[in-house]
């Protein structure tokens, strides 16, 4: 609904907007071609009218200069600004928007900044919205920038709704999910280790038929500690409590020992793994020798970006059946971009929008073999999102996939600060106990 309201307002707008500039260039068609187009124009304008009046989202109109030039009653209503005073003055005043903490936005945040520089729609799901009566409401925004003919920016349709309640209620269910996850890992950690336990040769003695039945029960077990674990993480995730320590890690590095560890799970099926250092082709030996390398430094959490590429590490070994696993790493003076790709079974074009999103799993031939989650892309885009970063997926079916992540880069000067501050603080912690 909120959509289509969207596409009603632009298409509204841009008749309002637009359509008087250009009834002068007309005019030399006669009178009339003049008066059709008069009449075409007022049966368009009376049935925007009748469209924004009744709309439950709030619509406001901009001009090039950002000042409102339309406001329906939705919007009155949800800003706390009258109709009629709102037209005039500049948005801004009444589009407060803060973020969960009530601090104002940046202009990189806001919605309607973003629009106008980039003159492409930009859509904002988690603004908040300080009233004129200072309430806090919470808004799903989306800006979409109306151009003429010489992709000038002419003003801009902002369609708001207040989400106060889906989010709270969202909130709720992720409380819920996470004390319902932490509770239930008690018990079947428990189960898992009494299991464990009655399939020691060294404390129990079992036949083999219900060893066979222990090994199921505790694989099985196993899965559900993890669903557990992924269902907390996950609401943690949304609701800002990942545990996250940030500190400066060379990635290059990192890759390289991760390469090392992760081999051996690709090796039991046969799998060859490749670590990759700049251009595609160039395989670096890990063994050693004089090349000289890189240095690709990023403000993370070691344990975070590690649980990432095991992650997906893990995932391509699942769907890989034969040929093998890369892990890439390149970058320039801005980002660091990440890569692994496998020869795996590839994923549909219809999946790959999808496919970060909580509980999607690809539902194909094979995939159903494969257990899973749902949870585990999802966590790994919220993870690389802590820090400004993007992930995403290019994939071709029965050729592979190759997962990118790029994450803002440190320059090396800033790197080595950031290590002296983070040494002193350690020394400071060290000394106080």
């Amino acid at each position: 609904m909120f959509i289509i309201a969207v596409v009603f307002m632009v298409v509204a707008a841009a008749i309002i907007f637009l359509l008087p500039k250009l009834r002068g260039k007309k005019a030399k068609k006669g009178k009339r071609s003049q008066h059709v187009m008069a009449a075409d124009l007022l049966d368009a304008q009376q049935q925007s009218k009748i469209i924004l009046e009744v709309i439950e989202d709030g619509v406001l109109l901009l001009d090039d200069q950002k000042t409102i030039r339309a406001c329906n009653p939705a919007a009155a209503k949800i800003t706390g600004w009258g109709q009629k005073e709102a037209i005039g003055i500049d948005y801004h005043l009444v589009m407060t928007l803060v973020n969960d903490k009530g601090v104002p936005y940046l202009p990189e945040q806001d919605a309607v900044e973003q629009a106008y520089k980039t003159k492409a729609s930009v859509r904002d799901q988690k603004a908040n919205l300080a009233t004129r009566s200072k309430t806090t409401l919470s808004l799903d925004i989306n800006v979409s920038p109306l151009t003429d003919s010489d992709k000038n920016i002419r003003g801009a349709v902002v369609v708001f709704r207040d989400v106060s309640a889906e989010r709270k209620e969202g909130q709720q269910r992720a409380e819920f999910v996470s004390t319902a996850s932490h509770e239930m890992r008690t018990p079947v950690a428990a189960i898992e280790g009494y299991l464990a336990l009655a399939l020691n040769d060294k404390v129990s003695t079992i036949d083999s038929k219900a060893k066979g039945f222990l090994e199921k029960a505790h694989e099985s077990t196993q899965h559900l500690g993890q669903l557990f674990q992924d269902l907390l993480t996950s609401a943690k995730a949304e609701d800002g409590r990942l545990t996250n320590h940030p500190s400066v890690v060379e990635v290059s590095a990192m890759l390289e020992s991760l390469t090392d560890g992760l081999k051996f799970a690709a090796q039991k099926k046969s799998l060859s793994v490749d670590f990759v250092l700049g251009a595609p082709n160039s395989v670096i030996d890990a063994s050693g020798g004089n090349v000289v390398k890189p240095l690709y430094y990023v403000h993370v959490d070691p344990d975070r970006l590690r649980e990432v590429i095991t992650n997906l590490f893990d995932n391509a070994v699942k769907y890989t059946d034969t040929g093998k696993i890369t892990l890439g790493l390149t970058g320039d003076s801005n980002v660091v971009q990440l890569r692994l790709s496998d020869t795996g079974h590839g994923i549909p074009a219809e999946d790959v929008p999808h496919l970060f999103e909580k509980f999607y799993r690809v539902d194909n031939s094979s995939t159903r073999t494969v257990g899973g989650t749902g949870l585990g892309l999802f966590i790994c885009r919220k993870i690389i999102e802590l820090y400004s970063g993007r992930i995403w997926v290019e994939s071709a079916i029965d050729k592979g996939s190759t997962f990118y992540i790029n994450l803002p880069r440190l320059s090396t000067d800033r790197a080595q600060q950031l290590m002296h501050e983070e040494a002193a603080k350690a020394s400071v912690l060290t000394d106080g106990k």
